[in-house]
């Protein structure tokens, strides 16, 4: 099920506390941190910025092309200064790619300057979702999604875990994770 931002329903919890700083999503690739930042941004009235588009704006060209003609840690290296300079202070919310919150002095920016809400998700639910948009994935060519997946998940979870809102990923509604994220943040 599909729903449109204008029906969502726009009731906000009572005690949600007012942001002065930016709301960053971090978790493996398929979690939905684009989806669902579009949809928390829209309901909390701030500015939604996916880092991965502005990384490609920034390099005029896209992810995967980063990472082939230049390697990993060149993109690791972009990726920092592009979070960076989103990271400025001003609310609003945030997309990272999945291996953001990986590197130890993005990690740390995030963390000293931002609210980390760490999306996460099934393998199963991810692998679901990232064979819809295959060829777009980097760490994915050439693998199969579950193993892929599963390995990434083993490293990276006990570092998303430092982040200090843990949301799970459910395959409901967009709007059901958006109410989750809510209700964290207001607790």
């Amino acid at each position: 099920m599909c729903i449109a931002l204008d029906d969502m329903p726009q009731s906000l919890p009572p005690n949600l506390p007012r942001f002065d700083r930016p709301l960053v999503l971090i978790g493996l690739m398929g979690a939905g941190k684009s989806t669902i930042g579009k949809r928390l941004a829209a309901r909390i009235h701030l500015p939604f910025v996916d880092a991965d588009a502005e990384i490609e704006r920034a390099a005029g060209l896209s992810i995967s092309e980063i990472f082939a003609r230049f390697g990993e840690k060149e993109f690791r290296d972009g990726e920092r200064r592009v979070i960076g300079r989103l990271i400025d202070g001003r609310p609003k919310v945030i997309a990272t790619g999945g291996g953001a919150f990986m590197q130890e002095e993005t990690r740390q920016l995030i963390l000293d300057r931002a609210l980390a809400i760490w999306l996460d998700a099934d393998i199963e639910v991810l692998a679901d979702r990232v064979s819809r948009r295959e060829g777009t994935r980097p760490l994915l060519k050439d693998r199969d999604p579950r193993e892929a997946l599963t390995e990434l998940a083993a490293v990276r979870n006990p570092v998303y875990a430092l982040a200090p809102v843990h949301v799970r990923s459910q395959p409901l509604p967009h709007d059901a994770t958006v109410d989750a994220i809510l209700k964290a943040l207001a607790e």
